[in-house]
């Protein structure tokens, strides 16, 4: 039985740090267990220039640690007609990792977000001339869709032609949560990848509602079948180097997820790995878990591998039931519950 696990330093490629106060209570987190981010846009206002990104890469450089040598990498928030000349300045500044699509209305603060992918084929293409990875919220958001299927068709519907169509665009379909969505990704051309959540690898959808309505599971896209879930193993400890990490942890107060109308998001920075470890090991499979978590999505983002190690322990700790967010809190995945991973030097 494996009692200590040491990995590549890993990268979290998909994670929400929010801002103000809220940023200074949630980034020690991230920053304890990753290397480098990739920072979610969707801020209100959003991150639609690079000098909004530059300016929050800033708020949030200063917000970390004393010591701490994490580095935020940064995102766009596509919006319908957006100029092209974005994208050029994107490019020069060293600092942007992409940019997002969220389809509008399709989760949280994506109200100004792309009401139809060709209103921004301009940008798209030239973000396939210049090598800027595109990062997509895959879901559709008609009314007439049931929420469980929205993934599936948005493949269909958008992502399949939209590859087709940009055959050099570099594309991350984002916190995949279906076995249509491995499926697609793992016969897509070279270029195509995905990333996929600790929530998703595992809880199935039984899990919002076992004994009542469990709002701390909600998130989106929502939690699928087993099968699907199943799928989703199978991709990440497969070794395909088109599957890796990204948590999108995405911390909302108490308050906003137990309400009549709750905030859709989950938060794992505070034990991502450790949720991963028990996911990876739960499928005999922990061998697989470093090229999962280090090795693949910075080859995918062509950036260096990062240099030193972090160690998990086999030893169970517990949970606590939230954790200060701002002037409020929040209640993390897995909240006063036992873990049997603890990361102990990173």
């Amino acid at each position: 039985m494996t009692v200590e696990l040491t990995l590549r330093r890993p990268d979290d490629w998909h994670v929400h740090l929010r801002d103000g106060e809220s940023l200074v209570s949630v980034l020690p987190h991230t920053a304890k267990q990753f290397a480098r981010a990739i920072v979610m846009p969707n801020l209100k206002p959003p991150v639609t220039t690079v000098a909004l990104a530059s300016a929050y890469r800033d708020r949030i450089r200063a917000a970390r640690p004393p010591g701490s040598d994490f580095e935020p990498l940064m995102t766009l928030y596509l919006f319908d007609n957006m100029p092209t000349e974005e994208i050029d300045r994107a490019k020069t500044a060293g600092f942007i990792a992409g940019c997002k699509l969220y389809p509008a209305g399709a989760t949280t603060h994506s109200d100004a977000g792309v009401t139809d992918v060709r209103h921004i084929d301009g940008v798209l293409a030239r973000m396939a001339e210049l090598g800027v990875v595109l990062q997509v919220h895959g879901e559709v958001t008609h009314e007439h869709v049931d929420i469980f299927d929205r993934e599936a068709q948005f493949i269909d519907e958008v992502l399949a032609p939209l590859v087709e169509r940009y055959p050099t665009l570099k594309v991350v379909f984002e916190h995949i949560t279906t076995r249509a969505a491995v499926d697609f990704v793992a016969g897509a051309r070279v270029g195509v990848a995905a990333t996929i959540t600790p929530q998703h690898l595992l809880f199935n959808r039984n899990e919002i509602f076992r004994g009542g309505i469990r709002p701390h599971f909600y998130c989106l896209p929502v939690l699928k079948t087993e099968p699907d879930r199943q799928a989703l193993i199978e991709a990440a400890t497969g070794g395909n180097p088109k599957f890796f990490l990204g948590t999108d942890s995405a911390p909302h107060t108490r308050e906003s997820k137990e309400s009549s109308c709750g905030c859709a998001g989950m938060y794992s920075a505070h034990a991502a790995l450790e949720l991963y470890a028990e996911a990876f090991e739960a499928a005999g499979a922990l061998d697989k878990l470093e090229g999962f978590a280090s090795l693949f999505g910075p080859d995918f983002y062509q950036m260096s591998r990062n240099a030193g190690t972090i160690t998990l322990r086999r030893e169970e700790w517990s949970v606590p039931g939230a954790y200060a967010f701002g002037s409020d809190v929040i209640v993390p995945m897995r909240a006063n519950e036992t873990l049997r991973w603890r990361m102990i030097s990173a």
